[in-house]
């Protein structure tokens, strides 16, 4: 029989019965016959004794049967055996392989025998048969003395034929030399039999991971085994890791209690039985507790026993002791235990699911990360625009240590006034941090485990299992020491689908003592609140920077933000300058009333939400005001984010961001588009002015010879003076140079944000000087300063630029595209650049600054030659791609109206963007009016 079958033998006789002539008799005759009988070898005890059961009953009846007319060589003893007297002993020679022959040729087998009970003893003794048929049967005795395993015992007195046959075979089995009658040692078939370990723990460090052959000798419960372990026969107890059956009762003398039946005990132990009772199988230990016992999975060549168990309602699994398997030996458990209880079987019979059935996209959908909530919770973007709060199941983020969370009563306790759980309970800013790098504006993928109940004024939580990339975000969290696995109790199935890996993730946290399971307990971060005081001390230091480092940590309307500045380790409001952005929506606050949001408030709220909420920004601080609140510019991923808010209709400018060119034709394009709150908007008509002031203005013309080093995607340039262009090269040759005699130590240097460093070029391993923008997780994002070029490198790549090199100024000059901006579309801006790049591809142009705008790039023309006729972004929007907003002035200078005359031409002419009319105005013929 293997793993999976079921026993199909008869049951044995119960009464039987003497025949003589056909008639039934009540005393014996002279010559008794005894009737055969089936059953199956359940064990082999010796050489010469084995244990037969039936199939019927609870439990199947069992007989012993020793086997007539031999001596098998005894076994050894185990101390400590059945009787408390039981001391060591050793084998006798041949004992171990006279068992093994009949374990082999026996042990689930189905046989016929005849047993006779002599007077005075209770053994049973009797002769086995192999075969469906005793006339065609293998007589177990005469293979047993054929193969010289045992001894014929000659002095029973009476020679019947079946004594002289086997004494026949013995003499032929001394003559062959087989067995003990041959010539090799005794001593060489005597185990040496280790009945006890000295050290559990270094025995399973030893095997970790091995299988190990082994032989199941005794199964105590259902998921309780002893086995010898071979070759070196380790006798162990071995508990089946992961699972638990039903433990059975035992009375003072070690005995099953028939008065204490624990259901499905008994038939646990048999499922076990009937399937690896003396099998050979493969072992893989895991470890050893405190008592000694070992824990690992018993693998047949037909499965896993733990599996089958599991499938069929015997026992349940244990989570502290899945903690050591494979993850997908555990997700294979789970799935067999989860089967039983969907069927009811057996344990479960009374099973009542508390987790609601989902289906569909209310079970599993997709989402992008928009906002980290403390240390569990993520606040997601559906695909169909709506918005849902998920917390990570089964994980508990780090809590304030030494302070209950209840009272007396289970109430939870209040905060203390003016308390921040992200920065006042230890390492719970590191849990969002980690989360908020790893996450924030990324997609990840949703699977809802359970939903808690509301309760103690606390909302409904949908807990879910929740993977980026493949990989479970929540046991990333755990391995990092960063929160906690929550502990259930055992029939409780509100859990994360992945909870066991989890807590292999914790444990590894655990031993590495990483996070909250340091020993140096982790204090509260002491951020500053920026006051009004504060922020005047800190004002000049802050515009000294130039541009800040920060964290958007909330936003409260499309203008106004809280920000973390790991600089000063400090919390500041910031509001953006130059622009007037509408209130949002604000709810009941403590004594203060809500209040309603004006036009587009609570829209441009949630634009500026989604493009840098939680996200790393940059801030460049102008001023403050009287409650100490910054005032200045934003900036997230390169882009002004007032300048997107203007340009997208949400904000206007004001007084204080007139000067501001980028501000000026953002709103110009929002305006010629209709957008949000211009959807009213109507040009002024300008009044007639006089034929002299309408004349052009000459401009100045002063040409340097340049090459283009770098074109951005917003449409800026760097160029190279050619005349600096030997000095840059003799400087870069000299720092080349000292590197190669003195090469840097990879990772010795830490690089910060802002500084100026050396860096190794990815495309030909030279260094170049750059400046540090970002740093993270190892890698840094670098300007070459004599280029314009950006990339982004191991800051192993990056080096600290010596003293001497830090002095010269930086060889390439940022300009911006004079009176033109890119289009809006994606496509035709893409075309535009590429053109862009490849007209200015050339070994020298001429550069004519046209203006300067304080705190703005200067705007410059590039020409392919001096006679003015060859300009590049002329040329560009000749072909109808670039795009030149309405500007407004009484004088307007030459290239301004050859810039309109060229754009006029590629609007006749249908040229790109102007495919479809003019992109400008919402009057248009091609839209039914204005005719």
């Amino acid at each position: 029989m293997g793993l999976g079958c079921e026993s199909t033998i008869s049951q044995f006789d119960k009464v039987e019965k003497l025949m003589v002539n056909g008639q039934n008799m009540t005393t014996p005759a002279v010559t008794p016959v005894v009737t055969p009988k089936r059953g199956i070898v359940k064990q082999v005890l010796s050489g010469d004794s084995v244990i037969i059961r039936g199939t019927t009953g609870a439990p199947p009846p069992e007989k012993q049967i020793v086997l007539s007319k031999i001596t098998a060589p005894k076994l050894a003893r185990r101390p400590g055996g059945p009787s408390e007297s039981s001391t060591e002993s050793k084998d006798e020679p041949w004992a171990w392989e006279a068992r093994e022959f009949l374990r082999k040729k026996l042990v689930g087998e189905e046989v016929i025998f005849t047993s006779e009970k002599p007077p005075n003893t209770n053994r049973e003794y009797g002769t086995i048969y192999l075969g469906k048929d005793v006339s065609t049967a293998e007589n177990i005795t005469e293979s047993l003395v054929s193969e010289g395993l045992v001894t014929v015992r000659r002095d029973n007195g009476r020679q019947t034929p079946e004594l002289m046959k086997l004494c026949e075979l013995e003499d032929e089995a001394k003559r062959q030399g087989k067995g003990k009658w041959g010539s090799s040692p005794p001593s060489d078939h005597v185990r040496d039999v280790k009945w006890n370990i000295e050290n559990f723990r270094s025995f399973v460090e030893k095997n970790d991971g091995k299988r190990l052959k082994a032989i199941i000798e005794h199964v105590r419960d259902g998921s309780t085994i002893r086995a010898f372990i071979l070759p070196d026969f380790y006798y162990v107890t071995l508990m089946i890791a992961g699972i638990r059956c039903n433990g059975i009762k035992l009375d003072d003398q070690g005995r099953p209690d028939p008065y204490q039946k624990v259901e499905f005990a008994e038939e646990a132990r048999f499922f076990v039985e009937v399937r690896l009772l003396q099998r050979e199988v493969d072992v893989i230990l895991y470890s050893a507790n405190n008592s000694n016992n070992l824990f690992g999975a018993v693998l047949h060549p037909r499965g896993n026993i733990a599996e089958l168990l599991l499938r069929e309602g015997f026992a349940k699994c244990v989570d502290w002791s899945l903690t050591p398997l494979p993850s997908d030996e555990i997700h294979k458990l789970r799935a067999a235990e989860a089967q039983a209880k969907s069927e009811r079987k057996r344990i479960w019979k009374d099973y009542q699911a508390r987790t609601p059935q989902l289906t569909g996209k209310a079970k599993e959908f997709t989402g992008t990360v928009v906002e980290v909530i403390n240390g569990d919770a993520l606040q997601l973007k559906l695909p169909d625009g709506s918005f849902k709060k998920v917390f990570l199941a089964s994980i508990r983020p780090p809590r304030e240590a030494g302070r209950p969370a209840q009272d007396d009563e289970g109430k939870p306790l209040p905060r203390p006034k003016g308390f921040r759980p992200l920065y006042d309970i230890p390492w719970m800013f590191e849990a969002r941090e980690y989360l908020r790098k790893k996450l924030i504006g990324k997609k990840v993928h949703v699977v809802i485990d359970y939903t808690q109940e509301a309760r103690d004024n606390f909302p409904e939580k949908v807990c879910a299992t929740i993977t980026s990339n493949g990989k479970n975000v929540a046991e990333a969290l755990v391995s990092k020491g960063l929160a906690t696995v929550v502990r259930y109790r055992q029939d409780d199935d509100q859990r994360s689908s992945r909870y066991d890996d989890l807590l292999k993730a914790e444990a590894k946290a655990e031993k590495s003592q990483l996070g909250i399971h340091s020993k140096k307990d982790g204090g509260p971060m002491r951020v500053t609140e920026m006051d009004a005081a504060r922020a005047k001390l800190e004002l000049d230091s802050f515009k000294r920077a130039h541009r800040l480092d920060a964290i958007v940590e909330f936003v409260a309307s499309g203008a106004r933000f809280r920000l973390y500045i790991p600089k000063s380790n400090s919390l500041a409001t910031f509001l953006l300058s130059g622009i007037n952005c509408p209130r949002a929506t604000r709810p009941a606050i403590g004594n203060q009333p809500a209040s309603e949001g004006e036009e587009y408030g609570d829209e441009a709220l949630q634009f500026v939400k989604e493009k840098c909420l939680q996200r790393e920004v940059s801030i460049q601080v102008d001023t403050h005001d009287k409650a100490g609140n910054f005032l200045g510019s934003m900036w997230v991923d390169n882009l002004n984010l007032a300048v997107e808010l203007v340009r997208a209709g949400f904000a206007a400018v004001n007084y204080s961001g007139e000067r501001s060119t980028q501000l000026k034709q953002a709103e110009d394009f929002a305006k010629s588009q209709k957008l949000r709150r211009w959807k009213n908007y109507v040009e002024e008509v300008a009044p007639e002015k006089p034929v002299d002031d309408d004349k052009p203005v000459n401009r100045k013309v002063n040409y340097e010879e340049v090459i283009v080093t770098e074109i951005t995607n917003e449409g800026t340039f760097f160029v190279q003076r050619i005349a600096d262009g030997p000095k840059a090269e003799a400087l870069l040759s000299k720092l080349r140079q000292e590197f190669e005699a003195n090469p840097p130590l990879p990772g010795s240097y830490n690089p910060k944000r802002g500084d100026i460093c050396a860096a190794k070029f990815s495309l030909d391993d030279s260094w170049y000087r750059a400046k540090v923008e970002k740093v993270a997780s190892g890698k840094a994002q670098v300007h070459y300063i004599d280029y314009g070029n950006r990339e982004t490198l191991p800051t192993t790549c990056l080096a600290s630029l010596p003293a001497s090199y830090t002095a010269e100024q930086p060889f390439a000059v940022e300009y911006t595209l004079p009176y033109v901006v890119l289009p809006k579309d994606e496509d035709f801006k893409d075309m535009a650049l590429k053109f862009f790049r490849e007209d200015s591809n050339v070994p020298q142009l001429y550069l004519n600054v046209e203006f300067k705008i304080p705190g703005q790039l200067p705007a410059a023309s590039l020409h392919k030659d001096q006679s003015g006729t060859t300009d590049i972004i002329k040329g560009l929007i000749v072909e109808g791609l670039l795009l030149l907003p309405v500007i407004k002035s009484r004088r307007q200078d030459k290239l301004l109206e050859e810039y309109r005359a060229a754009q006029d031409e590629a609007k006749k002419a249908h040229l790109n963007i102007w495919e479809y009319g003019d992109i400008t105005e919402d009057d248009a013929k091609e839209f039914g009016l204005g005719k």
